[in-house]
C-alpha cells in the first residue's frame, strides 16, 4: 500500500505562486508515474501534470503550461508543483496521485493511489 499526502495549498491572489508538496510513504517508492491532478466544484477531476520517476520526464496539461513545473525529489520520495502566474481559473482541490506505468497518464482511473487533496483558491 503507498500512502500520498499532499500539502502547500492555500489562499493566494491571481498573479501569485504556490508550491504543492506530495509525500509518499508505505513501500520502495518505485512507482514509474507521479501526477498531479485538480477538481473544481461541479467540474470533473482533470490532470494537471506527471513525472516520470525514473527518467524525470515531465507532462503538463496545455492549460498549465508555461505557468506550473512538476519537479521531484527521489530521496525523500516526494514530488512537487510548482505554481506561478496563478489564476482564478485554476481554483481547485488539488490531488497527488501514483501509478505503475507510464500510459494513460491523463486518465484518473488509470492511477493507482490518492492523496487527499489541497485546496488552492486564487482571487481576482
Amino acid at each position: 500500500q503507498v500512502q500520498l499526502v499532499e500539502s502547500g495549498g492555500g489562499l493566494v491572489q491571481a498573479g501569485g505562486s504556490l508550491r504543492l508538496s506530495c509525500a509518499g510513504s508505505g513501500r520502495t517508492f518505485s512507482w514509474y508515474t507521479m501526477g498531479w491532478f485538480r477538481q473544481a466544484p461541479g467540474k470533473e477531476r482533470e490532470f494537471v501534470a506527471a513525472i516520470a520517476w525514473s527518467s524525470g520526464s515531465a507532462y503538463y496539461a496545455d492549460s498549465v503550461k508555461g505557468r506550473f513545473t512538476i519537479s521531484r525529489d527521489n530521496a525523500k520520495n516526494t514530488v512537487f508543483l510548482h505554481m506561478n502566474s496563478l489564476k482564478p481559473e485554476d481554483t481547485a482541490i488539488y490531488y497527488c496521485a501514483a501509478k505503475a506505468s507510464i500510459t494513460a497518464l491523463t486518465t484518473p482511473t488509470s492511477y493507482d493511489f490518492w492523496g487527499q487533496g489541497t485546496q488552492v483558491t486564487v482571487s481576482s
